[in-house]
């Protein structure tokens, strides 16, 4: 095998002979450079950068993304708990997602997190009387539709009024109307999310121009706002899209937010982690049928699940010194599903033994995997410089089947 592909100094072949496939390798630099960005582009602004943990949830990445200031977007209590382990602060963390349960508000307000962002009446009437039974006020802001086209993938779209996501934007004002009669919530901002993998930041902008004269309505009724969340949804490169003008974007940002005080806050995950990943597997056979070629690996859908549910596009290197000819075939795994592909009609020379590096995985691959086909996790590495540790060890059968082993019993 060649090693001259690597993550920053490590060859990938040395990285699967020692940690085996498939395997998630992420770049701790790629993070930094990523988050260092964001920083740069918005430093008029100062805005509070929370990282979505759905994007990837891994500890140790959640560690250095702390390490570097960062705050945390999350939807659930468990990621609230992943948070709390890897040494994030509760007092710079978001809590989105429309199905929060009253254990898991109750898990927040106790960590004394930032701020809750709201997605219905019925939740502010939750968070309400929870907050009440814990003699506490619980900070929010209310996640406000703007009915904005972000122009992505349907299944990733969440700003339109067909989506299941947030308050209708002529809801709104009577929203907060209601959310100021109920004691024991404390309003804070206002949040808005469109949608992921923007590409084109204009929509973007847009949600914001809408979203300026129901601040100013607020304002008016005596609303004290603090800060507008303005989500994540910027993309990364996977294949043919253009690339995000983030400079651009800030900078619109800034002029629109001019005079007010507000704080601003962002929602990135995929652009922050997405470009830091690659995953990494072997060939196990080359099968020509009838109609079509298939290179058969050892990774599949449960290991990445965008391809299958997005028809998302990775872009694939053979990382071996191949001795193959080029031919036209669908890359595949093993689950006994026909949607179980990473690639189809790709021009790849490979044959088995092969290893494959799968482009651009770091974000929703592994925080997406599945034991589906009672298939073990695979493992996920860290590299820095010349270092790498193992952040998550492979799953094995023994671990996998442990908690129903010890459910069984004679019928």
């Amino acid at each position: 095998m060649t090693d001259s592909f690597k993550c920053e100094q490590v060859p990938y072949c040395a990285l699967a002979e020692q940690y085996g496939t498939p395997v998630y390798i992420y770049s701790q630099q790629v993070m930094t450079d990523a988050f260092t960005q964001y920083q740069h582009a918005f430093s008029a602004l100062q805005p509070l950068i929370c990282y979505a943990v759905k994007a990837n949830g891994n500890l140790s990445i959640l560690r250095h993304f702390a390490s570097l200031g960062s705050g945390f977007d999350i939807v659930s209590g468990g990621e609230l708990q992943r948070v709390l382990l890897a040494g994030g602060d509760p007092a710079k963390t978001i809590f989105s997602g429309v199905g929060k349960s009253k254990a898991e508000i109750e898990f927040a307000l106790t960590n004394n997190i930032l701020c809750f962002n709201v997605e219905s009446l019925p939740e502010l009437e939750r968070i309400n009387t929870i907050a009440g039974k814990l003699g506490t006020h619980a900070p929010i802001s209310l996640r406000i539709n703007p009915n904005v086209d972000a122009r992505t993938h349907p299944y990733i779209s969440t700003g339109l009024k067909a989506n299941k996501f947030g308050i209708a934007y002529a809801e709104a004002l009577a929203a907060y109307q209601y959310a100021a009669s109920l004691p024991n919530l404390n309003i804070i901002g206002l949040d808005c999310h469109i949608g992921s993998q923007l590409t084109d930041l204009s929509p973007l902008v847009e949600a914001l121009e809408r979203l300026l004269p129901l601040i100013d309505q607020l304002t008016a009724l005596g609303f004290q706002l603090k800060h507008i969340d303005l989500g994540g949804g910027i993309g990364i490169v996977y294949h043919n899209e253009s690339v995000p003008d983030l400079p651009a974007y800030a900078s619109a940002v800034a002029k629109l937010l001019a005079g007010r005080n507000l704080k601003l806050m962002l929602e990135p995950g995929r652009s922050l982690i997405g470009n830091a990943g690659d995953l990494l597997t072997t060939v196990e056979y080359i099968k020509q049928g009838e109609e079509k070629n298939f290179v058969i690996v050892d990774a599949a859908m449960n290991d990445l699940m965008r391809p299958s549910l997005y028809q998302a596009y990775h872009g694939i290197l053979n990382v071996s010194e191949t001795t193959a000819d080029e031919f036209v075939a669908d890359v595949v795994g093993p689950i006994c599903e026909s949607g179980d592909f990473l690639a189809k009609d790709r021009t790849i020379a490979a044959k088995a033994g092969d290893l494959l590096l799968v482009q651009c995985a770091g974000a929703y691959a592994s925080s997406m995997a599945s034991n589906y086909n009672t298939r073990c996790r695979a493992a996920e590495v860290l590299v820095n410089g010349t270092e790498h540790r193992l952040i998550r060890p492979r799953e094995n059968l023994s671990e996998l089947l442990a908690n129903e082993q010890s459910c069984l019993r004679t019928i």
